[in-house]
């Protein structure tokens, strides 16, 4: 997509869950979601527990020495894309620094290389995680402290989005963000018109998805799906929609205000699962198998309405750049606005810290990435809102007509405290199967979901 370096981000108000330890490696949303950007979790690997790394205050390299760090993240090409251009600015101004970029690890293998290199003293100085996976990382030893006279906490704390507040553990910085986002409702206005909609009056209200959603469903006459309506995937966002828009929305909470109790089993969390298990077991709106998942068969035409993060505005520019769509704030329901808020975030491993001078090179490399002009840029090429409120106060960001109403949605965003993103995924998931194919009664799938994640955040917090 092409939008000039916006200066945006609302002042917002977030409801993010204390961070009190660390979380799991990848585990996120689609093939570029959550949640991060792929469509399932992949396998957690194992949390060697070793203690993370003392890291000193950084010095001043050796003017004349050249000191080379590497930067981690999975496939994801609008993300691989930016990070090039930052990591071309920033050895400009560094001379005496070079970065080797590794993002060829497909997002399903990530964690498991982390998981084998990091421990071994090989792999990345600096890498990238999803927020829900930091508790894990930390309690493995993968990530050090961030330094705090590079990174005051009160200035982090006054710069930052609100959100970043999961970063902090125990009042203890451990990683940073270039950028944050939020979940909105994509729509394809050429399936919406040919359904006799007006694409210019996408839902608004719950109610009203789901009617245009059954409206824009086309069904061949041995039952294929030739246009799906909507289409339920507890493995992309709707896990995410669940718990912090939908749950809200019927009059409950998911979690409680610490993050260790699960709530989202009582009766406004059923009838907030009811909504979303209809959409497959009721309207027939759409079958989450096809097309490999809810993501790709939007990206494919094939979908008329989509949860899911800014992230996506990447993958759509590059994979479908032809396709005629829209961007609207998530419907409300009871006149309660929410979305889920989140965002990948930048740590340094310990096998940085195991080099006085690496370790300085991958805090100054650091610094640079999260800073106002880093996220001004990856708003411009993957889509994301900006970390730093510095640059995000212009309303032309909350006007854009595709990421406005994502920085309209951080005013309201909360973010999930995750012990295990990945687990606490799975247990979203298999309940969904347990109903759609399984035939399971909805509440009792969903007790069980919660009871498997209540003994995730208990064994978590026993620690």
């Amino acid at each position: 997509m092409q939008h000039r370096r916006i200066f945006a981000l609302l002042s917002v108000l977030m409801t993010v869950a204390l961070l009190l330890t660390a979380c799991p490696a990848p585990a996120a949303p689609a093939p570029e979601a959550g949640g991060g950007e792929a469509a399932a979790p992949a396998a957690e690997p194992a949390a060697t527990e070793a203690p993370a790394a003392e890291a000193a205050a950084p010095a001043e390299a050796a003017s004349d020495e050249v000191v080379t760090i590497e930067y981690w993240q999975y496939n994801f090409e609008a993300r691989v894309t930016a990070m090039n251009q930052l990591i071309e600015m920033f050895e400009a101004e560094n001379p005496n620094i070079k970065v080797i970029h590794n993002a060829d690890i497909p997002y399903a293998e990530f964690r498991d290389k982390i998981a084998a290199s990091v421990p071994a003293g090989v792999g990345p100085d600096v890498a990238t995680l999803f927020y829900g996976w930091q508790s894990v990382w930390i309690d493995a030893g993968y990530l050090v402290p961030l330094p705090e006279d590079a990174f005051p906490p009160a200035t982090i704390e006054a710069e930052f989005s609100p959100m970043v507040k999961a970063s902090f553990v125990d009042g203890t910085l451990y990683t940073l963000p270039t950028a944050v986002r939020t979940l909105a409702l994509f729509y394809n206005k050429d399936l919406m018109e040919a359904a006799g909609l007006d694409p210019n009056s996408p839902p608004t209200t719950l109610d009203e998805l789901a009617e245009q959603a059954v409206q824009c469903t086309v069904r061949a006459a041995n039952g294929d799906y030739e246009v799906e309506g909507f289409v339920t995937d507890l493995g992309a966002q709707d896990h995410h929609w669940f718990r912090e828009v939908l749950v809200r929305q019927f009059g409950g909470v998911p979690y409680s205000d610490d993050g260790r109790t699960v709530m989202y089993n009582d009766d406004a969390g059923l009838q907030a699962w009811k909504y979303l298990l209809a959409f497959k077991t009721e309207l027939e709106t759409g079958d989450n198998t096809l097309f490999t998942d809810s993501t790709n068969a939007f990206v494919s035409g094939k979908v008329c309405f989509h949860v899911d993060g800014s992230f996506r505005l990447g993958t759509l520019a590059s994979s479908a750049p032809d396709m005629n769509f829209g961007v609207v704030e998530l419907p409300t329901h009871n006149g309660i606005q929410s979305t889920f808020g989140s965002y990948w975030t930048h740590g340094i491993t310990k096998k940085a810290a195991a080099d006085q001078a690496r370790f300085d090179a991958s805090v100054k490399f650091l610094q640079f990435i999260t800073s106002a002009q880093a996220g001004s840029i990856w708003v411009d090429i993957v889509g994301e809102l900006p970390a730093q409120l510095e640059a995000g106060n212009d309303p032309e960001l909350a006007a854009d007509p595709k990421l406005g109403a994502f920085a309209r949605g951080l005013a309201y965003a909360h973010a999930t405290f995750f012990a295990d993103e990945a687990a606490q995924r799975q247990a979203m998931i298999d309940a969904y199967d347990m109903v759609v194919l399984a035939d399971e009664d909805p509440a009792v799938a969903l007790d069980i979901a919660a009871q498997t994640d209540q003994e995730i955040l208990d064994e978590f917090f026993s620690k």
